[in-house]
């Protein structure tokens, strides 16, 4: 069994998105039990209840030996500003546990690995579990947890450490007290809602800040916003571009993003599930 808690460190979500989590546990994952927390409902301005409030609740859940995983409920922007905090306050309970989110999670994600704290996981989140499509994305966060490493990203090798990010979550937290030493780890990436342009620059930024990596994988590239001018190079050329430019093998496609095939990659070397 694995004891899921549910937070969310940067925006809201439902009561009706819970149930449906809810339900799918109950119904199809009866080895696991799933809680989420009264702060995934709250609500100030952007955010799911203010800095202090997701704070909290984050390292309450963390802390607490009764639960074997924190799952975060849902991404959107907030998560970066609560994490060198909830790194400080996190117990011996907190470092055995698992910690399962994606997109702008990645900035709790990268602050737990640089710190040694539990095992860091890009997956899909409960958000999901509303739609068809969606449940199945959080079906294969949940037969990880069982131990089922179907839902793993297939070029995971077991020998080369790894991370996944959106690419402007990995772009941000380079060179601040966020981020993990990526030396000799394949990175990949991912990016939604933004210009082929925005990605050339953000792939600019990390030729230019990121160490010697042992390769790049490039993820979905989703929902591109239309300009007033094709910007002349498909993202996979974008990639290839910059990680030349770098130095940096490009290694090529990877089954990552803000989509319902969105893939497991534990950060480290890839295992079965560590949790329960």
């Amino acid at each position: 069994m694995t004891r899921i808690a549910v937070c969310a460190p940067a925006t809201p979500i439902t009561r009706e998105h819970a149930e449906a989590a809810e339900r799918l546990v109950a119904d199809e994952f009866p080895e696991h039990t799933i809680f989420f927390h009264d702060q995934c409902f709250r609500s100030a301005g952007h955010f799911a209840g203010t800095d202090l409030q997701r704070l909290e609740a984050l390292v309450e859940l963390a802390n607490n030996p009764d639960y074997d995983a924190v799952w975060f409920a849902k991404g959107g922007y907030g998560s970066n500003r609560i994490a060198e905090a909830a790194i400080s306050r996190m117990n011996a309970a907190a470092r055995a546990k698992t910690y399962v989110g994606f997109s702008d999670m990645g900035y709790l994600l990268a602050a737990l690995y640089r710190n040694g704290i539990g095992q860091p996981v890009h997956g899909s989140m409960p958000v999901s579990a509303r739609s068809e499509r969606g449940r199945e994305a959080v079906r294969r966060v949940l037969r990880w947890f069982s131990g089922d490493g179907s839902g793993l990203e297939p070029s995971l090798d077991g020998k080369t450490p790894a991370v996944a990010f959106n690419l402007i979550t990995l772009a941000m937290i380079t060179n601040t007290p966020l981020m993990p030493d990526l030396s000799g780890h394949i990175v990949m990436v991912e990016e939604v809602s933004e210009h082929d342009y925005s990605v050339d620059r953000l792939f600019f930024h990390l030729a230019n800040t990121l160490p010697r990596i042992a390769g790049l994988r490039l993820g979905s590239v989703t929902d591109v916003p239309e300009n007033d001018r094709e910007f002349g190079q498909s993202v996979e050329a974008i990639a290839k571009f910059w990680c030349n430019r770098a130095g940096f093998p490009y290694l090529g496609r990877a089954e990552i993003g803000h989509t319902a095939a969105n893939r497991i990659v534990p950060f480290g070397l890839a295992s079965p599930s560590t949790a329960g």
